[in-house]
């Protein structure tokens, strides 16, 4: 199989560089833009949100929020 007929028009663009994605490294377009995005989240460039709760499950107030 030639590189070519891996690339699917349809699919959208590599997050790292912008080129068309490959089947084989989606949703990257190849293995070099796959491991910079490993290497951003293993070195904290990016990061998930977690809204802090209480040990009981409640969610934590924050400055500002009052009770009504």
């Amino acid at each position: 199989m030639d590189g070519m007929s891996e690339r699917n028009p349809a699919t959208k663009s590599c997050p790292i560089c912008g080129k068309p994605a490959v089947e084989k490294f989606r949703p990257f377009c190849s293995r070099r833009c796959a491991n910079v995005d490993l290497n951003r989240w293993l070195s904290g460039v990016y990061a998930v949100v977690k809204d802090e709760e209480d040990e009981d499950g409640a969610a934590a107030a924050k400055p500002g929020d009052e009770a009504s």
